[in-house]
Order: structure tokens, then sequence, then C-alpha cells
């Protein structure tokens, strides 16, 4: 293992703290600005790459309907310069001509219009199903630290209203930008080739026009940081009460709710209102440089037509083509306002796509073959963070083969930490965990997940039947073997109770089932997988007395020849299993049969009189 100096250090962690921020933060400084700008920059040329040629042939469309565009004045040109006196002097063919080819170029503006919106529009579908996928994809493969730390919120704002800020740039900035260059590329030298002294006065603005431009750059990037930060916020805050509505309206937080969400809807307000105002800012001011162009070359221009030094024809096409030459201005303003609320949303798309998991699959895996399930923790130490304290210090356990271990001990003991560790949704900080021998660590997730089942207090019900539910644990399983799976564990007989037996819709989070019978499918659903080590955390704490005691009849038969963890503060689960680890600070303090314990002295045989008294 290579070292680095102290120095080399603070960069790579000073590189790590910038890669993962999402820029929530509206006031960033310049150079973090930049890398935030760079990384949303490279995602969107990783967006845009598979699509280069389809762009390529935008481009080439954008360009023949300029350049038809440009025509458009100039036949106007010769139409009134030469067309109308040699329809007064009765030859009207060049009349003629001027107009059916005016015509011409409105037709065939109209249909490369109609090309490049559709072909366009089809890019930058295909830029956004591309994007959400990714964005989805990588969130479901993060560890549950990350989940545990960024909030629902905050990924349905990136799926959302970022990706509709980079919607907006695809379908409306990019048309109006390249449009935009090629107006004022193509008018610049039609400008030049009418005439030279007037084309110079239009040009002598741009200086003023890109020290603006500048400004507006500037200006609109932080407004549109604010944007986005602000309205993650506001989604937070909506998913956060719905998904609490309960606690809501029992403890009467309706009003606190609305002063909050008043407060983000304000700060949204604010943040819109000034890039509003800028964008208002660069626009008036556009306009105040065109029209003093426009009046200049009218005055001037009036002056040499009448001094015959120019055609008043000329003079036509001139103001029009001035006028197209400033319009371009406001939809480079439109694209500059799209591309900088699309740039912000980029830098925390980015941001969460080079998020990486905490739990990492390994490069090169070890297959487990047939699991036996022994278990050991081998001098395992484990913190949360780095500004926790240290859950486990050194912890060591040997659990052999289709042994039920229950763990003991109060809140905070370790328990639970034991638990995740075991179905690794955290790693160690040190020491290894061992399934038949293998780190963790070097275990294929598939593998592991199919060896290891966690049923948690609060498992998690999808929209769709008790079927569905239950063949998570196998989704090749058949109806018989899901049946089987729900009787084995006693959920068989609500089941068939329910109005359509095991084809009733559970609803939104499993709402139609008690919190018993949610846990009771979760059970089969962990049965139905058929693990080699089946971790069971305060898995029973949901069920009434008569169905925990038709569970524990279950488990007594299929925890047989399976290894299993189980936590539980009743202590009639405790009872089935057939060795009893009493935890404190992350250490043993007590280690024997159920039996054994309860004819000590110990904190578990205390517990077990506690418990029992509490019956009586």
């Amino acid at each position: 293992m290579t070292t680095t100096e102290p120095t080399a250090q603070g960069e790579e962690r000073g590189e790590e703290a910038w890669r993962g921020v999402a820029a929530e933060d509206v006031d960033v400084d310049y150079a973090t600005g930049v890398k935030l700008q760079a990384r949303s920059r490279r995602l969107l040329g990783e967006l845009v790459r598979p699509h280069t040629r389809a762009a390529i042939l935008a481009l080439v469309i954008v360009v023949a309907e300029n350049l038809v565009n440009l025509a458009g004045p100039l036949l106007i040109a010769v139409a009134i310069d030469a067309g109308v006196p040699a329809a007064l002097d009765g030859r009207p063919d060049i009349l003629a001509w001027c107009v059916g080819g005016y015509v011409a170029v409105a037709i065939s503006a109209t249909l490369l219009r109609w090309s490049f919106v559709r072909l366009t529009g089809r890019i930058g579908q295909d830029m956004l199903l591309v994007l959400r996928e990714r964005v989805f994809r990588h969130v479901q493969r993060l560890s549950v630290s990350f989940h545990e730390k960024y909030t629902s919120g905050k990924v349905i704002s990136r799926l959302t209203s970022d990706v509709d800020s980079l919607q907006d740039l695809v379908e409306e900035g990019l048309d109006g930008f390249f449009t935009s260059i090629l107006s004022l590329l193509g008018i610049s030298v039609v400008l030049l080739y009418l005439d030279v002294p007037l084309a110079l006065v239009v040009l002598s603005g741009f200086l003023p026009l890109i020290l603006l431009t500048r400004w507006f750059n500037r200006r609109s990037g932080r407004a549109y940081r604010g944007t986005r930060g602000a309205i993650a916020k506001i989604i937070v805050q909506f998913v956060e009460t719905m998904n609490g509505i309960r606690a809501v309206q029992a403890f009467r937080r309706e009003r606190r709710n609305e002063k909050i969400m008043g407060e983000l809807n304000g700060k949204f307000r604010d943040a819109n209102t000034d890039a509003m105002g800028v964008m208002a800012a660069f626009t008036s001011l556009v306009r105040v440089i065109g029209n003093l162009s426009l009046a200049v070359i009218l005055a001037w221009g009036a002056l040499r037509v009448a001094d015959g030094q120019l055609e008043l024809g000329v003079l036509a096409a001139f103001t029009l083509y001035v006028r197209r030459f400033y319009d371009p201005f406001d939809q480079l303003a439109m694209f500059a306002n799209a591309y900088a609320s699309a740039t912000a949303a980029l830098e925390k798309i980015s941001g969460l796509l080079e998020e990486r998991p905490e739990v990492a699959e390994p490069d090169e895996p070890t297959p487990l073959g047939d699991v036996r399930g022994s278990v050991r923790f081998d001098r395992v130490g484990f913190r949360y963070s780095d500004t926790t304290p240290v859950v486990l210090p050194a912890f060591d356990l040997t659990v052999p083969a289709g042994q039920t271990v229950a763990l003991v001990g109060a809140t905070g003991a370790g328990k639970t930490t034991l638990a995740k560790l075991v179905a690794r949704f955290y790693d160690p900080t040190s020491g290894a965990v061992l399934l038949d021998g293998v780190d963790l660590r070097s275990v294929a997730d598939v593998d592991l997940r199919r060896a290891v089942v966690m049923v948690t207090q609060e498992n998690f019900l999808f929209d769709g039947s008790v079927l569905d539910n239950i063949a998570l644990g196998r989704p090749s399983a058949t109806r018989e073997e899901i049946e089987a799976a729900a009787l084995a564990v006693g959920a068989d007989r609500f089941v068939r109770a329910l109005p359509e037996g095991y084809d009733t819709d559970v609803r939104k989070r499993g709402g139609r089932l008690s919190a018993g019978q949610r846990q009771m499918v979760a059970f089969a659903r962990a049965f139905l997988a058929d693990p080699a080590v089946l971790v069971l955390d305060e898995a029973t704490s949901s069920l009434d007395v008569p169905t925990e005691r038709a569970v524990q009849r279950a488990l007594e038969t299929v925890l047989a020849d399976r290894t299993a963890f189980i936590i539980a503060h009743r202590l009639s689960t405790v009872m089935i299993a057939d060795r009893v680890l009493v935890l404190a600070d992350g250490r043993v303090v007590e280690d024997g049969t159920p039996e054994e314990l309860i004819d000590g002295r110990g904190r578990f045989a205390a517990l077990h009189t506690a418990w029992r008294e509490s019956l009586a």
C-alpha cells in the first residue's frame, strides 16, 4: 500500500470533498465553482456523445435554415431597387422573380425549421431518458449510509426539477443558441457586403455587448444555483410532510409545516426574482444598444440616400438586417438563462452521480459455493462516521453454521450494528466479518443477498398483490411455493381471509394490512428466499401476542439447520435461541444458552425476572 505526504493527503481529501458537492449552497468559492461547471459540462458531453451524428445533421439543417432566411431582405432590396422600377416600365418579371423567391424562401425555412425541431426534440428526449435511467440506477446501488444522510426529497428533486431544467435547455435553449450564433455571423457578412461604413457602426456595439454578456453569465450562474437549492428544499419538506402525515395530524404540526413551507417558498420566489432581474437588466441593455445603433443607421443612412451615396433598397434591407442582428441577443440571453439554470441542475445531478458506494462491489469477487452459514467477527471495529463514537471497539465472535443466536442488551449496545454488518449494509472500520471463512467485502452482492436475508421491525411492502410481495424473496418461485412459505410462518390463514386472497392489492406501503400482517408477509418473503443466514432485527415487535406465538412456532421449524441472529426485546422470542449474547458498549458481557443465563445472576437473569413479573 502506497503512502502520500500530508499535503497530498489534504489535496486528496479536498478533491473528494468537492466531488461529493451537489451545489446545495448558493455561495461557493471561485475554484469550487469552476470545478462544478467543469463537472457539469463533462456530464453534458457524456450525454451528447452518443448522438454526435444526429447533432451534426441538426447543425447542417440549422445552417441551411439561416442561409435561406438571410436571402429574404436581399430579395426585398432587389425588389425595391430593381423590381419596382422595372415593373413601372412594363417589365414585371424581376419583381415576379423576387416575390416567387421570397415565397420559396418562406416555404424552405418552414420545412427546415420543422426538420430541425423534430430532430433536436428526439435527441433531447433520448438524452433525458438516459439521464433519468442513469440517476435512478445509480441511486439504487448506493449504500444504505448514503440514503440515511441524503433524503429522498433531494433524489426526487434531481429526477424532476433538475431534469426539467435540462429539458428546457435541450428543447429551446440550444435551438436559440445555434440560430443566434449563425444569424450573427451571417448578418455580419451581409452587412459588410451591403455597406462597410454602416456595418462598422453596427459592429462597434460588440464591445459593450461582450462585457454585458460576461456580467450576465456570472450573475445568472449564482442566481440559478440559488433557485436549484431552494426548489430542492421545498421538495424535501413536501416529501417529509406527506410521509409523516399521520404524525403531522396527530401532533397538530400543520401550522408549523405551513410556516416552514412559506419560508422556503419565499426563498424560492426571491431566488427566481433575482434571476429574472438579471435577465431583465441584460435584455433591456441589449435593446438600448440595438435601438441606438438603429437610430444612428437610419439618420446617417437617410443622409447618404439623399446625397445619392446609398440606394433606398439597400438602406431598407440594412435596417431589416440590423433589427435581425440584435434580436439574436435576446435569444442568446434566453439561452444563457436556460444554460445557467441547466448548469446549476447538472452540478447537482453530476454531484449525485459521482457519489460512490461506501459498501463497494469487489473487483474480483470470491465465489461462495454452497453456503453452510458459519459467521465470524474477527477483531471488528466500527463507527458510523469520524464524528460519532466507536460502536464496536474490537469485537470477536464465532457463530457455527446452523446456530440461532439471540442478541440482548440496552439500546446502543451494538445489537443492530452487528446485524447490519452481517447483512453488509456497512463495512467494518477495522477487522473483518467472514461468512464460511470468506470476507464479506470480497463477496459479490448477488451472492451475499442470496445467502443472507434481514427482516427488520418495519418491512416495506410495495404496491401490488400479497403474492407479488412474498415473491420478492425468490422471484422465480411458483405460486405453490409462495403459498407454502406463507403457511410455514402462519400467514396463510389471514391472507386467504382477504377479499381476493393472495391476489389482494396491499396498496401504498401495505396500507391495507395491519402492522402485524405486514410483518408476517415480510417473514414469508424471507423464508421463501431460503437464506443460509437469517437476521431478525426486532422482527416480532409489531406482532400481537397470539400472532407472535404463531410466528415463534413457525420459527422453531424454519430456523432449524439455519444460522440466525435474533434481536428482540421480547424475551419470549429470545427463548427459542440456542445461544444468548448479552451486549454492553459493543462487547459481549454474557454468553450461554437461555437456560444457563437464567439460572445465573447476571444481566439476562435480571431481564428474565423483570419480564416474568411484567407478565404476572
